[in-house]
């Protein structure tokens, strides 16, 4: 039976005289709690690029959103007091005065926004369901919504610390178990993309609390009992679009034999198609063959051929993504291995918006023999577990040479290249990681994986793994020990 409004209007009004008595001081509490409020704004930077449009729901003093540096960013808070004290604060951002479950509150925001953030907030709602609803009307696509919350193990220790002191006081919360709050995301036509957990030690300690949350806590299992759990969503309201021309990245070296086949085994999909082979020093005339097959089918087929004048499949993906003209970026390798026929299978995920990345997987269905050495597969199945756990998102084949995203997100990835750096050869962890930090949804699609007919592999199983092994202590220290 739903509780009488003047319950909820009693609570509310409890809420907002809290708020308003405590604004003054919010910042010495801040300060007092320094180790736990520096890591959760390091998190938020980390999830929040610079020169975002940001929305901060709940802002306080606004000293979350001014340290995520955003080009436009606006706050709300119920409380008066709460607002003149983050406008004194950082008068280069907007505030306003408002409740956001009022649905006039959310209508007036100059959206969309590419973050809405939620700090605590979720505790304060009196219907977080329908406060989430309402969101819909400041998302775009690309919209994510982040939400931070305190795990409700914590719930004694975060009251012990209230009754001494340690903690500023709160209002009366709501008890959110991680369950019951994706089943609320679900009902208000949300995604969860990834979640993730922080903060084992929310003190300093002398360095220690800092050592224990940057290596310990993150780790699986021990990751669970962490203070501080964040959710990343996205609107499955939001428009997309409908039909999108297609650009399919052919990478080849010494794969002559491969070229023609690539053409006559590609499907028609898309508003439009484009091919782009991009050849990287070959020594069986693969670079010739590639101009011979361009000309061979320029009545029929839009073909480009570039030459790669540096090293690795990772370099030559990049040369050519840049080159690329349509909204959607595939990758096919030359060695036909994961059939073309196959592809239109990733662009429908991605029309459909059901993905933003889309990676291929040759580890469900029966491979043909010779397709991938027994070392090989049990090396796959050993990184795809690794790095599910690093970016928060499930993979069971990372190194299916097969990707599919929108251009417009590829070059998000490129923008914020310089976090991860130039590292990888292969290419396939450079959109991993960067899809990843981008907060991308990222789904896998299941492929027949084929013997090669022509050339040898470029890999070399134990070099490469060695290598693999060193990307993922890259990768933790990128990712998870912030």
């Amino acid at each position: 039976m739903p509780a009488p409004r003047s319950l909820f209007n009693s609570r509310k009004a409890e809420i907002l005289e809290h708020a308003n008595r405590i604004a003054a001081e919010r910042a010495s509490w801040t300060d007092r709690n320094k180790a736990f409020y520096a890591d959760d704004q390091r998190f938020m930077q980390f999830l929040v690029p610079k020169d975002a449009r940001v929305l901060d729901l709940g802002c306080g003093n606004g000293d979350l959103l001014a340290a995520l540096e955003p080009s436009f960013g606006v706050g709300v808070d119920l409380s008066p007091n709460m607002v003149a004290t983050a406008r004194a604060r950082h008068p280069q951002l907007s505030f306003d005065i408002g409740d956001i479950e009022d649905p006039d509150v959310i209508a007036r925001l100059a959206g969309p926004f590419d973050y809405v953030i939620l700090s605590d907030t979720v505790g304060m709602l009196d219907d977080v369901e329908n406060a989430l609803s309402r969101l819909h009307q400041v998302c775009g696509s690309d919209t994510r919504i982040i939400i931070a919350y305190h795990s409700h193990l914590w719930e004694p220790v975060l009251k012990l610390a209230e009754r001494l002191g340690l903690r500023m006081p709160q209002p009366p919360t709501n008890y959110l178990v991680n369950t019951d709050f994706l089943n609320i995301i679900d009902l208000a036509d949300f995604q969860l993309i990834k979640s993730e957990y922080r903060q084992l030690v929310p003190r300093h300690w002398f360095g220690l609390g800092t050592l224990i949350n940057r290596f310990i806590a993150p780790m699986p299992g021990i990751r669970a009992l962490c203070l501080r759990d964040y959710f990343v969503l996205r609107s499955l309201k939001a428009p997309r679009p409908a039909d999108l021309s297609v650009s399919v990245i052919i990478p080849c070296r010494n794969e002559r034999g491969n070229i023609e086949a690539a053409i006559k085994r590609m499907p028609k999909f898309g508003r439009a198609l484009e091919i782009i082979y991009i050849e990287g020093n070959s020594t069986d005339g693969t670079y010739e063959e590639c101009l011979r097959v361009q000309e061979a089918y320029r009545g029929t087929h839009d073909i480009k051929v570039l030459r790669q004048d540096g090293k690795g499949k990772g370099d030559a993906a990049r040369k050519a993504m840049a080159q690329a003209s349509n909204d959607v970026v595939m990758i096919l390798d030359a060695d036909l291995t994961m059939p073309p026929e196959a592809l239109p299978k990733f662009y429908n995920a991605i029309v459909s918006g059901k993905a933003e990345m889309v990676n291929g997987t040759r580890l469900v269905y029966p491979m043909e023999k010779e397709a991938m050495k027994p070392l090989n597969f049990l090396g796959n199945r050993f990184f795809a577990r690794v790095f599910s756990y690093l970016v928060n998102q499930r993979f069971t084949d990372t190194l299916c040479g097969t990707k599919a995203l929108s251009k417009r997100h590829y070059d998000a990835i490129a923008r914020g290249r310089d976090y991860f750096g130039d590292f990888d050869p292969f290419g396939d962890f450079d959109l991993i990681f960067g899809a990843a930090k981008q907060n991308l949804k990222i789904i896998e699609i299941p492929i027949h994986y084929g013997a090669r007919h022509y050339g040898e592999t470029n890999i070399s199983r134990f070099r490469d793994g060695w290598l693999l092994l060193r990307m993922v202590v890259f990768a933790f220290m990128k990712m998870k020990a912030l």
